[in-house]
């Protein structure tokens, strides 16, 4: 080819698409005024190019003479992959003429070329039909950023038709105004170094579209060279679900975050591997720490996760969370955890495995929550309720406060547990440990105890806690409980407090057992002095003097009949029997006694046998709770009178009498105690047995057994209240006097007898202020208004109401209770509250009552110090109002 030839083919080839350029090239260097390339398919008839494919081989005709407007031809095959004609390119003339050789080689390159430029347009036909296809937008850019490929994708995504988009800046069509600058140099760092960071690298990216609407894309680049330069290919698709949905995942990763954050609950979880992958804040605030990289075998000893009974560590396989991990559901499984430095806290947990739908494990959560408080509570309370039920089971002081320092100790977990008795000297009544070796010697604490008389709680660092407590009887120290743990402990206010009321328990438990051992002595000593005085002719009396100089009878020997010829009447009327002459001096004798000084006189008394004894009366004055009583003796003196020899001799023997008698009165309100105590005995096994019986199943709906245990009941409430009443008599029972509420007791005591009153039916209305602390006995207190609401309740007819108010003054707490009921006739009140004394009003209705209720109340009242007295209600009915001191 000659370089004018080359020339015209370069000219040809730089307008239309290639093909064309070549055809034109061909017309213009074989000077040929016709050049074509056919191939099958194209539609039109050609009779040259189907000789030439036919034939497969050039074809040269210089001179057809046939008549056609074509004369003269020269054509080439063009060859597919296989070697098969797959079309022709020809040149024509319309006059004949030789082809030379030139020509014919001209024409062969011309068509090699033609066939190199069909195989390469069909491979792009080809790629371009596989980009059209793909669901990615194919674009390529030169390195001065025009496009040069872009796809049926690339259309529908950035909305231009590759007619529009080939040729023109990427910027123009697919890059936010924004982002343009950046773009541009970015493109000239890579003309200028020939590479770009971007590159092989999955970006994301946001574009817009023909609209100017902006979205995300994500971008695979890759950069070629071509011709010598740099050309970029890019795969993009819209990723704008992805990015909402990730959006939407993150922000539901924000929101359970922020749920986990806010809980109180304890929450962590764990990963496919097995590594700690959630620790929410109240999870760390129970550890102390925070997630740290160990295995499941080490989360046991990390996180100091004991067994329940908060000494022994947890195995690896027993955590909650291993468990679950390994595919176990946990339900209210309790752990404690002991952390250093920290108190030990217990909780339940709660553990499962995290599996998808098709049986993968991603790991597994757990949720701890925290029961400490709870099981403190309930631990107390077994505690209280063992050390009750040791008590009641005890059959002596000291054994009763043992058993009741071993119910605490291990109730509470504690390792040792002693009663120190103080008497002359400190004494060890009895010790518990929970091993054979553990050291209990608790000797210096309950030394410490008894000189501060108060609680000792000593922490050994490292080591154990030592705790001591006072046991009070009768206003003293009367033994030390001393506890020791295993562990430290800091000092507890809430295991105090219990630790508190079962000492008061004990105390009032060993009060109690004195109390009975000394009725018992007492009561020997009565039946000795009954069996003395029983044989004296002389009579010994007890009056008590009231405010207007009534006299009231408390107590008289059989001894009366030999000094007053009878039984003797009302002392009142002993006066009207007197001689005339000897009034005077016994009015004298009296005005004596009433002043305080002991006295004595002789006077004559008119006796019932009708005849005129001397009697020779002496009597002591003694003052018990502002009340006045005189213990006396008074004897018949007739026979002395008339041997005045032998009346020295008497009067040595009465005096000495006298003195033996002093206690008499006392030792009679024992005489009451003994058979209390000996009657509690067969009610407690008569009581036993009935409930034996009761929970046999063939006897359970018995109605003689309910009868039965209804009776034992009332006994053991009536023996209860005599033993009340003996021991406030002779001053036996303390009143354990601490700051209380009265509010709050009154309240508790209204709602308890709420049930009675909606039995009845009854409307209970309280009335009740804010009242200030006083010191007082709560059980004792409680007792007063429970018989003072029973009653109410129980004589006030259905519809009736019973109303209870109190109120506070400078110096005094009043609290009523006022009902609506049977009321109390005016002339009995003033023996309402005398033992055994019941209304007239009650008895005449057949109403139950022992009579003993109100008398054991006023006694508790008048030992707190206060009064109680009672008057009809302002509707009927009656009022008791009790006032104690502030």
């Amino acid at each position: 080819m000659t370089a004018r030839e080359k020339d015209l083919l370069t000219e040809a080839a730089s307008g239309g698409s290639a093909l064309d350029r070549l055809i034109r090239a061909a017309a213009r260097i074989l000077r040929a005024p016709m050049a074509a390339v056919v191939r099958p398919g194209d539609g039109r008839p050609d009779p040259i190019g189907r000789r030439v494919i036919d034939a497969n081989a050039p074809v040269v005709v210089e001179d057809a003479a046939d008549g056609q407007r074509v004369v003269a031809y020269a054509g080439h095959p063009l060859h597919g992959p296989n070697g098969t004609a797959t079309g022709a390119f020809y040149v024509a003339d319309i006059v004949p003429r030789r082809w030379t050789g030139e020509d014919l080689a001209n024409l062969r390159d011309l068509a090699a070329a033609a066939e190199s430029e069909i195989a390469h347009g069909e491979a792009r036909a080809r790629l371009q039909a596989v980009l059209d296809g793909t669901n990615d937008a194919f674009v390529s850019m030169s390195a001065d950023g025009r496009i040069s490929a872009w796809n049926v994708a690339a259309e529908q995504l950035f909305g231009w038709p590759a007619a529009e988009a080939l040729g023109r800046r990427a910027t123009e069509l697919m890059i936010p105004p924004r982002f343009r600058k950046a773009h541009d140099r970015g493109l000239a760092r890579v003309r200028h170094t020939g590479a770009s960071a971007l590159a092989g690298r999955r970006l994301e990216l946001t574009a817009t579209d023909r609209d100017g609407r902006e979205f995300p894309v994500e971008m695979t680049l890759q950069l070629h060279r071509e011709h010598g330069e740099p050309v970029f290919h890019a795969f993009l698709h819209d990723i704008t679900e992805r990015t909402a949905a990730r959006t939407d995942l993150e922000q539901e990763r924000a929101f359970l975050q922020a749920l986990l954050n806010s809980l109180d609950t304890g929450v962590a979880a764990c990963d496919s591997e097995g590594q700690l992958a959630q620790f929410n804040p109240a999870m760390r605030e129970i550890h102390g720490i925070g997630r740290r990289p160990v295995g499941a075998g080490e989360w046991a000893g990390t996180y100091h996760l004991f067994r329940p009974d908060g000494r022994t560590p947890m195995e690896a396989d027993e955590v909650p969370l291993a468990r679950a991990y390994a595919g176990e559901t946990v339900q209210h499984e309790e752990l404690v955890v002991c952390a250093p430095q920290r108190p030990p806290r217990r909780f339940l947990t709660n553990a499962r495995p995290i599996d998808t739908a098709d049986g993968r494990r991603l790991g597994a959560v757990v949720a701890m929550h925290e029961v400490t408080e709870a099981h403190r509570a309930e631990t107390l309370r077994r505690c209280r309720h063992a050390v009750a039920n040791s008590l009641s089971e005890a059959v002596s002081a000291r054994e009763a406060a043992v058993a009741a320092a071993t119910a605490v100790a291990i109730e509470l977990g504690w390792a040792c547990a002693e009663y120190w008795e103080i008497g002359e000297e400190i004494e060890r009544a009895g010790s518990w440990a929970r091993h054979a070796d553990e050291d209990s010697s608790g000797r210096g604490v309950a030394d410490a105890v008894r000189e501060r008389d108060a609680v000792v709680w000593e922490v050994y660092e490292g080591c154990r806690t030592t705790i001591g407590l006072p046991v009070h009887s009768d206003h003293r120290v009367a033994g030390v409980l001393t506890f020791c743990t295993d562990t430290e402990m800091a000092r507890d206010e809430d295991v105090l407090t219990v630790l508190h009321d079962i000492a008061a328990q004990v105390g009032r438990f060993v009060e109690r057992r004195r109390a009975e051992d000394l009725t018992l002595a007492l009561a020997a000593a009565r039946r000795d002095f009954e069996r003395v005085v029983s044989n004296v002719n002389d009579c010994v009396w007890t009056v008590e003097i009231m405010p207007d100089l009534h006299v009231r009878p408390v107590f008289i020997t059989a001894g009366a009949t030999g000094v007053f010829g009878g039984e003797p009447d009302d002392p009142e009327e002993q006066v009207e029997r007197m001689h005339p002459d000897d009034l005077d001096a016994f009015l004298e004798f009296r005005d004596r006694l009433v002043d305080g000084h002991p006295a004595e006189v002789e006077t004559r008394l008119l006796g019932h046998d009708g005849q005129t004894r001397w009697v020779w009366t002496r009597g002591t004055p003694r003052l018990e709770d502002d009340h006045l009583y005189v213990d006396g003796i008074s004897t018949n003196v007739t026979e002395r009178r008339e041997l005045a020899d032998r009346r020295e001799q008497l009067l040595a023997g009465e005096q000495q009498q006298v003195r033996r008698l002093r206690e008499l009165d006392r030792m009679k309100d024992e005489l009451v105690a003994v058979v209390s105590h000996e009657l509690r005995n067969p009610i407690g096994i008569i009581a036993a047995y009935t409930d034996s019986l009761l929970e046999e199943p063939e006897l359970a709906g018995r109605p003689e057994l309910a009868v039965i245990e209804r009776t034992s009941a009332h006994l053991v409430h009536l023996v209860d209240d005599l033993l009340d009443l003996a021991r406030f008599d002779i001053g036996q029972t303390a009143i354990d006097s601490r700051p209380l509420r009265p509010d709050r007791l009154l309240r508790q005591a209204v709602q308890e007898h709420q049930r009675q009153a909606d039995a009845q039916p009854v409307t209970l209305v309280a009335e009740i202020g804010p009242l200030p602390v006083v010191p007082g006995d709560a059980a004792r207190l409680r007792q007063v208004l429970d018989n003072l609401l029973s009653n109410a309740i129980k004589y006030t007819p259905a519809g009736g109401t019973v109303t209870v108010t109190a109120d506070a003054t400078e110096t005094s707490i009043v609290f009523a209770v006022t009902d609506t009921g049977i009321g109390i006739p005016p002339e009995q009140y003033s023996q309402l509250f005398t033992r055994f004394f019941r209304a007239s009003t009650a008895t005449s209705r057949k109403i139950k009552g022992t009579g003993l209720g109100l008398a054991v109340t006023k006694a508790i009242v008048e030992a707190h110090s206060g009064t109680i007295a009672a008057e009809p209600g302002p509707s009927g009915g009656t009022r008791f109002t009790v006032t104690l001191p502030r």
